[in-house]
């Protein structure tokens, strides 16, 4: 057990006996004292399909480490469904959320000086925010993922929720008729568990098991399926023996483990939010790491899967043919995965995957042999130029026009642009420029696939580009730039950009460029005024005061840190 607060104040017997007897309310036995108590933190919700199995997966935790010899302890958590919230000004709560998250759960351990906690989640920031509360409590700690949603199918085809998104796009533009938009929107979403692509959930927990925080294949496990919850009950199992072993995040979160995790983002084909939610959670660990650090890695690691939302399959599909325990041995045997890294169940990355198969299965596809990969260098580039010089993210792998240079089209909101795409007055060739949608401006810093999915469903998917201070889904593609960083709200370039300006993207050379001349910036500069903030008081007012830069993690606690 660990030394820590809990276990200081409640054994002293009767010299604690108010604590004692507040326990004993909830079902403590005098056996019960000497024993771990373990948090369970618990997101479960019926507001999403993601996190509506969660309190199942909670009851088979608790088991799980009252049979180890604990006592768990359960607590709930919140989350926001950004697929309901997409589109609307409730998106701008989603990153909010997840500092909600992890500060409720740091709250909740540490008030009540737990000796460990496991994490349940499902929807996109239930992942980062449990991982930020873990790394700063240090306390042992793992976290379970949800599960994935089984894929939806109309006429043979599988679909997610993005598929819903993009036939909004479709049917506005003519491509399709009501009838097919009903179809498809009634079959997108069959049950429980987070989206089905490689989106930003599955890329989240996909990463915690590659960085050691979580079981080996429980990252692509269906939330419907038995063995979700068998792999709950064995969290919790392995869970009170890192306690014993008082075997902690610090130990599990390196610079080493982190690197691991965003070589495995790479070669799945990730979300663009894993480069923010990775930059906070390192922040939180005190690991050293930088937006730069995933171009450096970005360009040693191949993509080897084959997977949505500009590929072929869901996460189901890549768990039937080995899961991500099978793309960590084929990074591994190629030097670049750190096999001594240390995991929660003690062993290293290197012995567990011991008895996994060098290469993929050649019955399938979904992951591809070493020697032909989907792209033989990563998908999530770090673009810098007099448009951010701090940087921006974009996914540049299979993008049919690489090099973009077109006029700019001005929108200072998401709305006014979604307006635009669906008015039929975006044209090919154009640059589309949504601002204000930053951390602070926004505040928030939406995800942008309403308008993503209407550029694709209105078939300009190839032919315009996006650049946004906010951020885009994990179901986003196309030739579209995020994280757009200084912020328009802060006085960043972005904010100087007026309709008509020539703009260039070009992913080769990862330069995003606003083709005016400096001394007309500087102009353009001395007369800009920052806009009156959105929001004065609540939780979006604190927000945008505290927030940082998304090319520092958007993180909210960065000037109070040591």
């Amino acid at each position: 057990m660990s030394e820590n607060l809990r276990s200081k104040a409640i054994t002293q017997g009767v010299q604690r006996s108010p604590n004692r007897a507040m326990l004993r309310a909830v079902g403590f036995q005098d056996s019960d004292f000497n024993k771990p108590i373990v948090g369970v933190a618990s997101a479960h919700s019926t507001i999403t399909p993601c996190n509506m199995g969660i309190a199942a997966l909670a009851a088979q935790a608790e088991a799980g480490i009252r049979a180890a010899g604990g006592m768990p302890q359960l607590f709930g958590t919140i989350t926001v469904s950004d697929g309901i919230s997409m589109g609307t000004e409730g998106m701008k709560y989603s990153l909010v959320s997840r500092d909600v998250i992890a500060d409720s759960i740091e709250t909740a351990c540490n008030a009540q000086s737990m000796d460990g906690v496991l994490a349940i989640g499902g929807c996109d920031k239930n992942m980062p925010g449990a991982m930020i509360a873990m790394a700063r409590m240090n306390i042992p700690a793992i976290f379970v993922y949800g599960g994935t949603i089984k894929p939806g199918h109309l006429d043979g085809e599988d679909l997610t929720v993005v598929s819903a998104f993009e036939a909004v796009g479709q049917y506005s533009a003519g491509r399709i008729d009501e009838v097919r938009l009903l179809a498809v929107e009634r079959n997108a979403c069959p049950g429980a568990g987070s989206c089905g692509g490689m989106y930003t959930a599955n890329t989240m927990s996909s990463a915690f098991e590659a960085m050691g925080m979580s079981l080996m294949y429980s990252s692509t496990m269906a939330a419907e399926d038995a063995e979700k919850a068998e792999n709950t009950a064995l969290a919790g199992k392995v869970l009170v023996e890192a306690i014993r072993n008082n075997l902690r995040p610090s130990d599990i979160i390196t610079r080493k483990s982190i690197e691991n995790a965003i070589s495995v983002i790479m070669a799945v084909g990730g979300s663009t939010n894993a480069v923010l939610h990775f930059l906070a959670i390192a922040h939180s660990a005190g690991v050293p790491l930088t937006i730069d650090d995933f171009e450096t890695i970005r360009q040693r690691v191949p993509v080897l899967c084959d997977l949505k939302p500009s590929g072929r399959y869901v996460a189901t599909d890549l768990h039937k043919v080995g899961g991500i325990p099978q793309v960590m041995k084929m990074l591994l045997n190629h030097g670049l995965l750190h096999g001594d890294c240390i995991t929660i169940t003690g062993e290293t990355i290197a012995e567990r995957l011991r008895d996994v198969p060098d290469t993929p299965r050649p019955d399938q596809d979904v992951i591809r042999p070493w020697d032909r990969p989907m792209y033989t260098s990563g998908h999530l580039a770090i673009l810098k130029g007099n448009l951010a010089t701090e940087g921006a993210v974009a996914k540049i792998s299979g993008v049919k026009q690489p090099v973009i240079t077109g006029p700019a089209r001005v929108f200072n909101s998401e709305e006014e642009c979604l307006d635009a795409i669906l008015a039929g007055k975006i044209n090919p060739g154009d640059v589309i420029v949504i601002r204000y949608e930053g951390p602070k401006g926004g505040p928030g810093m939406r995800e942008m696939l309403a308008p993503t999915s209407a550029i694709i469903g209105a078939g300009l998917g190839d032919s315009v580009g996006l650049i946004t201070d906010g951020r885009f889904s994990g179901g986003t593609y196309g030739m579209v730039v995020g994280h757009v960083a200084p912020e328009a709200y802060v006085g960043g370039a972005i904010a100087l950009v007026e309709e008509g300006d020539s703009i260039t993207i070009d992913a080769p050379q990862r330069l995003l460029q606003l083709n005016v001349d400096d001394a007309e910036l500087e102009r353009r500069r001395a007369q800009w005024q920052r806009p009156q903030p959105r929001y004065t008081k609540g939780v979006l007012a604190k927000y945008a005061t505290l927030v940082s830069s998304s090319s520092l993690g958007a993180v909210t606690d960065l000037h109070v840190s040591p």
